[in-house]
């Protein structure tokens, strides 16, 4: 694969899922599942990638056959992979994931600890975040040391270098001590950002607004989390579509319609299709109306087609996938 300097360097997890074939039931009442590569930072490189937009991932795997398959995985998807390295110390993580009768996600993980989770300050490939033009990362590594030092030195440097740093909060409650902790943790990253990408449930966590019928109501919910350095929240409504909000207006933007497969990963379509359009605008797409909704109707076209296939990894979609689909031709993968 030729290298050439990534515009994203996407930091965090990247484990294999075993997903449910079974739809309607719980992990525990699930009884065949297909691997495939998942973790949401991880995602997100790959769907850049698959987007035409250079990206980068740096984590630590374990030595192991999962961790060589989906280093590999991530090569195979042009994926520069020279911010990960290997560790004997832990194996690499696993999840479970099912969709349940309500529709909901249903996650078991396994990680006590995983490789990830052991990664130093010391291992980062810093040249590589010096030289992003936005660096993304998520909540999961802000859950345990050393790995949450690690996270926040690499945001640091990419901050240093002048990097956009895009956010995803991503609650796993499981994963977490307790829900206060979670809060604390997750506002904690939130804090760093110019670009956050959050769920509508992840919006009432962390305000304790419950009610987002409306807009307004999510505008506002969203305002409680501004802080100086923030340029673009978005809000994202499953099958309704997201809101965007910035300092000084606010745009509602439609989703689309197609038939579900899964939705596991299709946050992290919208995230890729999100931050592919940030680096391809010259104005990074923040200081108008028009700009943000075309920013966000190609993250929702991104997020929607994720969910019309199984898995993460594999569902992202290709740049022509969503070019024809944006242009009201039917998705073909």
């Amino acid at each position: 694969m030729l290298l050439v300097d990534p515009q994203v360097v996407c930091f965090g997890e990247l484990l294999i899922d075993f997903v449910a074939l079974e739809r309607g039931v719980t992990v525990g009442q699930a009884t065949r599942f297909e691997k495939v590569p998942g973790g949401a930072p991880a995602n997100v490189a790959v769907g850049l990638a698959k987007l035409g937009i250079p990206a980068a991932f740096v984590t630590q795997l374990g030595d192991d056959p999962f961790g060589h398959f989906l280093h590999d995985i991530l090569r195979q998807s042009s994926v520069d992979t020279r911010g990960i390295v290997f560790t004997d110390a832990a194996r690499t993580a696993l999840a479970f994931a099912a969709i349940t009768p309500e529709g909901d996600r249903s996650f078991a993980f396994y990680r006590s600890p995983s490789a990830d989770m052991l990664m130093t300050p010391e291992q980062l490939e810093r040249s590589l975040i010096e030289q992003a033009e936005v660096f993304h990362f998520g909540s999961i590594t802000l859950i345990d040391e050393p790995v949450r030092t690690t996270t926040l030195t690499a945001v640091n440097v990419a901050k240093e270098s002048g990097a956009l740093v895009s956010y995803d909060p991503n609650l796993r409650e499981a994963l977490w001590p307790d829900l206060e902790t979670a809060c604390d943790g997750m506002l904690m990253g939130l804090q760093h950002a110019h670009i956050v990408k959050l769920s509508e449930e992840e919006l009432a966590f962390l305000t304790g607004v419950e009610d987002l019928a409306d807009e307004p109501a999510i505008a506002a919910a969203a305002h409680q989390l501004w802080h100086d350095d923030l340029q673009l929240i978005a809000v994202t409504r499953g099958g309704e579509g997201a809101v965007g909000i910035t300092p000084s207006f606010q745009v509602v933007v439609p989703g689309f319609t197609v038939e579900v497969e899964d939705t596991i990963g299709a946050g992290d379509g919208f995230g890729a299709g999100l931050l592919a359009g940030v680096v391809a605008s010259e104005s990074r797409g923040f200081d108008s109306r028009d700009g943000v909704t075309t920013l966000l109707r190609q993250a929702n076209a991104a997020g929607a087609l994720t969910a019309t296939q199984r898995g993460a990894i594999p569902a992202l979609p290709e740049i022509d996938t969503l070019r024809a689909f944006l242009a009201g031709q039917p998705a073909a993968f």
